[in-house]
């Protein structure tokens, strides 16, 4: 595996492509990313690739979580948002306020994990309802013991990411019944990098964030297995792609400006980005989409196809299914 999402920087600059549109120099053009930490492995990747063939286009890709992502695409000052979750009605309204129509397309499957520090040998799995527990608004857990009474009476130290984070929303609503609805006293990071050092140096540390950043770091991180009530199940490439890994499987997609989606360099960026995405994906840690899904999105690019699959759709739709519509 390439050493992606050892990156930490928030602004990568790569320069690539061919096309008009908002370069800082003559001959050059502009691709402006932002968003979610989780995707930016992806992204990251298929920029560097994408750079080895072009070379009159800037991309830059940046970190600010998925909600602060949409803030910034949501009024026009960025062409693409990496999300870890769909768009929110609310920044449905913001982007039609500002008269911003978007093109949704997933690029790659994750598996939110539980990590604790290596130096852990009494927490091998929890259950969905003890997550509950631990996240909850309302929630005193202060010790391990207060999680299980079979565990040692040390404190527990929280670690996740910040509120502008999809995977922070996912996690939520999936754990806690309602999106952003969680305790707050944890150290929170839109950097999941800062996640990663905080357990691997904390040996009462818990924390969740993207598959990626787990598979990365294997010998500084455990993993804990997660039981929904029918046995307890760790992430991998396998149950995260047949769905076994639940409740926190999710999608992970790329939103683009549909004005932007007009201009030469965006238009090759994106068909390079899916045409390429199922090895890339993998490379980084995540889990690649069926084929026929990356067919469906390049599709749904191809004919401008705008608006979210979401809005309706039930929990754990085939993504296929989605995307056919």
């Amino acid at each position: 595996m390439r050493s992606y999402v050892a990156t930490t920087a928030l602004l990568m600059t790569i320069v690539g492509c061919s096309g008009g549109g908002g370069g800082e120099a003559a001959g050059t053009a502009t691709i402006r990313i932002d968003g979610s930490s989780t995707v930016f492995p992806i992204t990251e990747a298929v920029a560097e690739e994408f750079q080895r063939a072009h070379r009159d286009v800037r991309v830059t890709v940046g970190i600010s979580g998925t909600g602060g992502g949409f803030k910034k695409f949501t009024v026009g000052e960025t062409d693409i948002n990496d999300a870890s979750r769909p768009i929110k009605p609310s920044e449905v309204a913001i982007a039609a306020s500002n008269a911003i129509d978007y093109i949704e397309l997933p690029v790659a499957y994750d598996g939110i994990s539980v990590v604790v520090n290596p130096g852990n040998t009494f927490v091998h799995y929890l259950t969905v309802e003890e997550l509950k527990l631990i996240w909850e608004p309302a929630s005193s857990v202060a010790s391990w013991r207060d999680v299980r009474a079979s565990f040692p009476d040390r404190p527990i130290s929280l670690y996740g990411p910040g509120t502008d984070s999809g995977t922070f929303d996912y996690f939520t609503e999936a754990i806690n019944g309602e999106s952003g609805a969680s305790r707050a006293d944890f150290t929170a990071s839109e950097d999941d990098n800062v996640l990663v050092q905080g357990v691997a140096g904390d040996p009462n540390a818990l924390a969740f964030f993207g598959y990626a950043y787990y598979a990365e770091n294997t010998e500084r991180l455990k993993v804990v297995a997660i039981d929904p009530g029918e046995g307890a199940v760790v992430p991998s490439q396998v149950t995260i792609n047949n769905g076994t890994y639940r409740p926190l499987s999710r999608p992970v997609l790329i939103y683009i400006n549909s004005a932007a989606a007009q201009r030469p360099e965006i238009q090759a960026f994106v068909r390079f980005y899916l045409e390429n995405a199922p090895g890339l994906v993998s490379e980084v840690g995540y889990v690649s989409l069926p084929d026929r899904v990356y067919e469906l999105a390049l599709e749904r690019f191809e004919n401008q196809v705008t608006g979210s699959v979401f809005a309706d759709a039930e929990p754990g739709a085939a993504m296929e299914e989605l995307f056919k519509r």
